[in-house]
Formats: structure tokens, C-alpha cells, sequence
């Protein structure tokens, strides 16, 4: 049995509809689910879309975040989402972290990054500009959404892998295109995903991290019942 299981949403946001974004966040969340996923992270923005046009939008109301926050304690599950917040008097990629037990939401600076413990109790931030010295010394994870392209994501992985090796955490990227991935503690890719919407899902057991991909279908019950007993 794995000691936890993650996912990565690979989801192109509906731009500004945040009232669409949750539903489409929501089909996300349900097959995670039937994966037995304690933890699924969604690419930056993700609630309220790409910041194009800039500036960014105003964070959404926590009243219409609520479905996730249900969906959260329903699930037992710990939902990233990206989303602005207010940093420094001024509006900044950030991320919504819902967790079981919680009635709301709480918001972060999105950063690097995200470190995270399987018992979701240490939860902070990695600064941009911060090379992995601050890193939560509890942390096993750190959990990025990005949304870069094709020609930008080279950068992307350089940095990721590079936090992985040189401080021995594991690190599952979320992309809104293509290149979603999972990196083990020593910096070795275990899966990456190519374009398209699906779930890129990580186990760890004590000898180590297994990855898959689960493409997305019209229908959650098109997932194999074979993955949701694994």
C-alpha cells in the first residue's frame, strides 16, 4: 500500500470564468479521487485562468470557492489551486490550499513553490529568488503549478530537477499544456506527461515513487477500475 498518493492536474483553465473553472476543477478532483489521491495541485491561475490580458484579477470571493472546500473534507483530499492573491500591496500569482477539516481556504504566495508533508501539517513557501536554502527541513514534496509553454519549459525542469537533487525532495510540477512531471528525491524523472488534459499521479512506497498518466474523458467512469484498486 503506498504511504501517499499525489496527482497533478494537466488543465487548461477557462480564461476569467471562475464559476466554470471550479466545475472543471471539480471533474478533476472526482477521479483523483477514485485514485485514492490525498493530494492533487493545479496548474498557477488555475481558478481564474492565464494572466492574459494583464493585470490580474481580483482573488474570488470565498463564497464561491466553497465546492472545494466541500469537495476537500468530502474527499479527505488537500486541493491546490492557483488563483491572485494580495502580496506586498500588490495582486500576485498565488495558491488556494483546501484541506479536510477546513470550512475555507488559505492563500499563499505562489513562488517556487509549495512544500508539503503526506500529514499536511507543514505547509509554507519557497521564494523565486530562493535556491532551496529556506526549504522546510520537514517538507518530502514541493508542489508547483506553472504555465509555460513549450519553448519555456527547458528553464522550468532545469531549476525543478536541480531543488531535487540538491536538496533530496521530491517535486510533481503541474502544467496547464504539456510537461507535467514527477521528480524523486535524487532528481530522476518518474513520469511526464505530454500535451492534453489528464492526471499525472504519483505513489510513493518505501522502495520508492511509481507514476502514471490518466487521460481525461468525457466520462470519470471511463477511468479503469484496475487503477483505482492499484
Amino acid at each position: 500500500m503506498p504511504a501517499w498518493t499525489i496527482a497533478a492536474a494537466q488543465y487548461k483553465a477557462r480564461n476569467r470564468n471562475v464559476a466554470e473553472n471550479i466545475a472543471h476543477h471539480l471533474r478533476f478532483i472526482e477521479a483523483a479521487s477514485k485514485l485514492k489521491c490525498q493530494l492533487i495541485v493545479f496548474p498557477e491561475l488555475s481558478l481564474t485562468g492565464p494572466d492574459i490580458p494583464a493585470p490580474l484579477p481580483p482573488p474570488p470571493d470565498n463564497d464561491l470557492l466553497q465546492p472545494l472546500s466541500f469537495a476537500a473534507c468530502r474527499h479527505g483530499m488537500t486541493i491546490v489551486a492557483g488563483l491572485p492573491v494580495e502580496h506586498n500591496g500588490v495582486s500576485q500569482k498565488g495558491v488556494a490550499i483546501f484541506m479536510p477539516g477546513l470550512t475555507s481556504p488559505f492563500t499563499l504566495y505562489q513562488g517556487t513553490g509549495i512544500c508539503l508533508t503526506p500529514q499536511a501539517r507543514h505547509i509554507s513557501t519557497l521564494a523565486p529568488e530562493d535556491e532551496g536554502s529556506e526549504l522546510d527541513p520537514d517538507a518530502s514534496l514541493l508542489a508547483t503549478g506553472t504555465c509555460t509553454h513549450e519553448f519555456q519549459q527547458q528553464q522550468s525542469v532545469q531549476q525543478l530537477q536541480r531543488l531535487a537533487h540538491k536538496y533530496a525532495i521530491a517535486v510533481l510540477k503541474s502544467n496547464y499544456a504539456g510537461g507535467s512531471a514527477l521528480w524523486d528525491e535524487h532528481g530522476q524523472l518518474i513520469v511526464r506527461a505530454d500535451a492534453g488534459e489528464l492526471l499525472l499521479t504519483g505513489r510513493k512506497y518505501e522502495g520508492g515513487w511509481e507514476g502514471e498518466i490518466i487521460p481525461m474523458r468525457e466520462s470519470l467512469y471511463a477511468i479503469d477500475e484496475s487503477l483505482c484498486d492499484a
